[in-house]
């Protein structure tokens, strides 16, 4: 079973449909940045829950804002979504959030959308963009907020700058576009914060795995994943063995 343009398609159209849902939610009234987040998610996710259900029922279904009953685990086409990813950021009307939305195959991520809406980006994994030049010196993105130290020692043995920056969509995207080279994160996200930026850069041509070189595994019971590696695939050797160097190290 795989997937089709018609899947390429819907997924572009209900990523495109919540990200301007959420900005008009956003520009609706006055907000605490907490109570937006949460409004918003709520309003995209309903939005994407019912268009999958509706659309695809047959599938299986895995998002961030609804509670898993387990009968995803029995399908094999299954959409792992996230209606906001960098709520932070989407509450301080940043452009380094996110919407995700992702059809895996058993377990692979298969297709994938990024939508960078206040970007104006919508990201395919169907019709991937070419990648640019490599940036010298190579560009490292981090989390604005938790900064990963593995990430910190990697960027300081290769000589790479460091860029901060929101979501992990956007993250992910930034080495996707060519602002960035690499997007290495040890502090854990959970199969929604990656599965679609994972399936865009795999199109894109880039590298991405988790740290220890392993592919992506998706729908699956446990949704925590540890960590990431979506880098330049020229970069790849220097970044590994940086990486052994600072296990070693520590």
């Amino acid at each position: 079973m795989s997937w089709t343009q018609a899947d390429a398609d819907f997924a572009a159209e209900i990523a495109v449909a919540a990200g301007k849902l959420l900005q008009e939610v956003r520009a609706s009234r006055d907000w605490e940045p907490k109570e937006l987040g949460k409004a918003g998610d709520a309003a995209a996710n309903e939005l994407l829950c019912h268009a999958i259900s509706i659309e695809r029922p047959d599938d299986g279904l895995l998002s961030e804002e609804r509670k898993c009953d387990g009968s995803r685990l029995t399908k094999s086409r299954t959409w792992i979504i996230d209606p906001v990813d960098g709520t932070r950021e989407y509450g301080e009307a940043r452009d380094d959030w996110a919407v995700h939305v992702a059809l895996c195959i058993d377990g692979r991520p298969e297709l994938g959308v990024v939508a960078l809406p206040d970007a104006g980006l919508v990201l395919r994994s169907d019709a991937p963009p070419a990648l640019q030049p490599l940036n010298h010196p190579p560009r490292m993105v981090i989390s604005r907020t938790r900064p990963a130290a593995e990430a910190i020692a990697v960027a300081e043995a290769i000589g790479a700058e460091l860029v901060p920056m929101g979501s992990a969509g956007a993250k992910a995207m930034a080495v996707v576009r060519g602002l960035a080279d690499i997007y290495l994160h040890s502090g854990g996200q959970h199969e929604w914060d990656n599965a679609a930026p994972v399936a865009v850069a795999l199109a894109a041509g880039l590298h991405a795995t988790r740290l220890d070189g392993s592919p992506f595994v998706y729908n699956c019971a446990e949704t925590w994943v540890p960590d990431l590696l979506i880098c330049r695939k020229e970069l790849l050797a220097e970044v590994t063995e940086a990486l052994r160097a600072t296990a070693a190290a520590n």
